[in-house]
């Protein structure tokens, strides 16, 4: 079934480079141009139907059909599988006339061109999972059609705008967990607990709180924050009983702890350690500055020891005091007569 649909695709590709080439009669009036555009669109023939309403647009400027014209080349650039073209022709649009009636169109196509701009040729017809994709496209389309549902509520487009933010919520924080998975296999575990961290408080009541929690409670295990490590499990305990990462109600790490020996010792199977195993929360990087530090302090000479030097004042304060033997005349006379 792959190669039908490849094949398809490549017909189709073929199909649109050969009717790219369509040229506008430019004796057609502007009724004409616009009643064959709009059969062109019935006809589903979107390449040609562009050509006209471009053509339309340009030679008509001012025409009864000028502003209906650029709202049907939004569209006809959208299902052309345009959908750049079709964001920025919905931007036009909707700065040349923010009052129109049909302004709630502009924006609701603006956010469906940018929710299929990832879903592609080969993503329609091939098994991809959309989670683990850039999901840039994905956060445009949800900004679009919140601008749409916040402008627009009673909008005849507002309530499917909704169902698609919901899902593009969903999409996004799934996106998260992925990238919270891949940098607890990094050992990264500061961004992993602060990629679960976002995901709870950003993406309530969608299905990745869970998994976000879960994050969490495996990266401040790693990183032996005991408290911060049980005040997340208590949570997915409460809330989330049933998660993958509970067997019996206790906390099953998804990710294998990383094997941080040297290349000897795993050859050896441990035979040769050529390092003491790190303990947790520590890395070699840490573990040299504190070497540092420890072999500084101790070339520090004992007279300039913190502890030594409140001794050594006091000695030199009270040798200073044992040799002062002068009489009273010298003292009153601040030695001048010495």
């Amino acid at each position: 079934m792959q190669v039908k649909h490849l094949l398809l695709i490549a017909i189709l590709a073929l199909n649109v480079a050969c009717s790219s080439n369509d040229v506008v009669d430019e004796n057609l009036s502007e009724t004409e141009l616009y009643q064959q555009a709009q059969t062109d669109l019935d006809n589903k023939s979107y390449t040609s139907a562009v050509s006209k309403l471009k053509a339309l647009e340009s030679r008509y400027p001012f025409g009864r059909y000028a502003e209906q014209a650029q709202l049907e080349l939004i569209y006809a650039y959208y299902k052309n599988m345009e959908p750049e073209a079709a964001k920025s022709a919905a931007e036009r649009f909707i700065r040349l006339h923010p009052q129109h009636a049909n302004a709630d169109y502009a924006y609701y196509l603006k956010g469906l061109a940018a929710f299929d701009e990832d879903r592609g040729l080969l993503a329609r017809f091939l098994p991809l999972d959309m989670t683990k994709r850039d999901p840039g496209a994905a956060r445009d389309s949800f900004n679009e059609f919140a601008q749409l549902t916040s402008r627009y509520p009673n909008s005849r487009y507002a309530p499917d705008a909704k169902q698609r933010m919901i899902y593009l919520r969903n999409l996004l924080a799934a996106y998260e967990i992925h990238v919270g998975h891949y940098y607890l296999k990094r050992q990264a575990y500061v961004a992993a607990a602060n990629r679960g961290r976002y995901v709870v408080e950003n993406f309530q009541e969608t299905p990745a709180v869970g998994d976000g929690l879960a994050i969490m409670t495996e990266a401040y295990q790693r990183l032996a924050l005991n408290d911060l490590a049980a005040t997340s499990l208590e949570a997915l305990k409460l809330n989330y009983p049933d998660h993958p990462s509970l067997v019996d109600g206790q906390f099953v790490p998804l990710e294998e702890e990383a094997d941080n020996r040297s290349w000897l010792s795993k050859a050896t199977l441990g035979l040769i350690e050529s390092d003491a195993p790190l303990p947790p929360g520590e890395t070699r990087a840490s573990q040299d500055v504190i070497k540092q530090y420890e072999d500084a302090q101790e070339e520090i000479p004992d007279e300039l020891q913190p502890e030594n030097q409140g001794a050594e004042a006091e000695e030199q304060h009270e040798a200073e005091g044992n040799n002062d033997d002068r009489s009273w005349f010298s003292r009153m006379t601040f030695g001048l007569f010495d």
